[in-house]
């Protein structure tokens, strides 16, 4: 359950991904857009799960496992909520950089307060912060936070990290229609956006099932304005706004690579159906692990998603 994939990444080309939170989802936000529903555990302490030595262990026999077509290009940390909530995330990164392979960590950006925190992330080649919203009522309603977080706190731990960090700095912008998406609040978030002086900023929209189904995308004028508004900042900007592609990576136990992917990237259906082709799998698999509520079917616009399905 460490590693899946590597799935197509629309930031990071092929990443292989290490879910390091094993459990169900452990966040410091419910962000109302997350593809992996409702927080059921908000945290904002840093705690054991697992020991850097099984990470690595896991990350060796993926790679092994899988074609060499398939080699990553990134190892990137993506989990099941918030990474960084890994007491030992700096050590598991070093052990990591044995495979020669960049490194990236997907953070919500809460807790880069904590200095170590931001030195775990130092370790990191890339590293990717959340910034929706820069005035603490948008910021509450987007991103839902623990009730333990301070908004000028969490600004001041983007600007530290960005002053210190050496590798590459990417920010994303999830733009949600009525929550975030207006001129004056895009100008807002772009002018941190701008003092974070990231690599590229992305603007983003939902994509996948929301964990509020009333969250929608802003209309194509909308998403082209917010555009306009970041790089007349002189801010390098790109769009995330199109679906990434059906090419995942594979091991042969095609249960196992659905599984680990729906833990944390909902896959539509006809992603599935190629890692099945590709693993060659039957279709029957896929029914299997819906009718043993392994995973979930949701429907979204139009397609089927699946989702990792725990039982509590």
């Amino acid at each position: 359950m460490i590693c899946f994939g590597p799935v197509p990444s629309r930031r990071l080309g092929k990443s292989l991904g290490i879910n390091n939170i094993p459990s169900q989802k452990i966040c410091s936000f419910s962000c109302r857009y997350c593809q992996l529903g409702i927080t059921q555990k908000y945290s904002i302490a840093r705690k054991d799960y697992y020991q850097p030595e099984t990470i690595a262990n896991e990350v060796s026999q993926h790679l092994n496992a899988i074609a060499k077509t398939d080699k990553p290009d990134y190892l990137t940390f993506i989990s099941n909520g918030e990474p960084t909530l890994d007491i030992n995330l700096g050590e598991s990164i070093a052990l990591l950089k044995q495979f020669n392979i960049p490194i990236a960590v997907i953070t919500n950006a809460s807790l880069l307060v904590n200095s170590q925190v931001r030195d775990s992330l130092n370790l990191a080649d890339l590293v990717s912060v959340k910034v929706d919203a820069n005035n603490k009522s948008t910021w509450e309603a987007i991103n839902w936070p623990a009730v333990w977080l301070d908004f000028d706190k969490h600004v001041k731990g983007l600007l530290d990290f960005a002053s210190e960090f050496k590798g590459k700095l990417i920010t994303e912008t999830m733009l949600v229609e009525g929550v975030n998406d207006s001129f004056a609040m895009v100008k807002q978030t772009s002018d941190l956006v701008k003092q974070l002086n990231p690599s590229i900023a992305y603007i983003s929209i939902p994509t996948r099932p929301p964990a509020v189904l009333t969250v929608n995308a802003p209309s194509e004028n909308t998403i082209n304005e917010a555009y306009q508004i970041f790089t007349r900042n002189n801010i390098n900007t790109e769009l995330l706004i199109g679906f990434e592609g059906t090419e995942t990576g594979f091991t042969g136990n095609a249960y196992e690579d659905i599984i680990n992917i729906c833990a944390v990237h909902p896959m539509r259906e006809d992603t599935i159906m190629e890692l099945l082709k590709k693993d060659n799998a039957s279709i029957n698999v896929l029914e299997t692990l819906v009718q043993g509520k392994y995973v979930k079917r949701v429907q979204y616009k139009s397609n089927n998603y699946y989702l990792r399905q725990y039982h509590v």
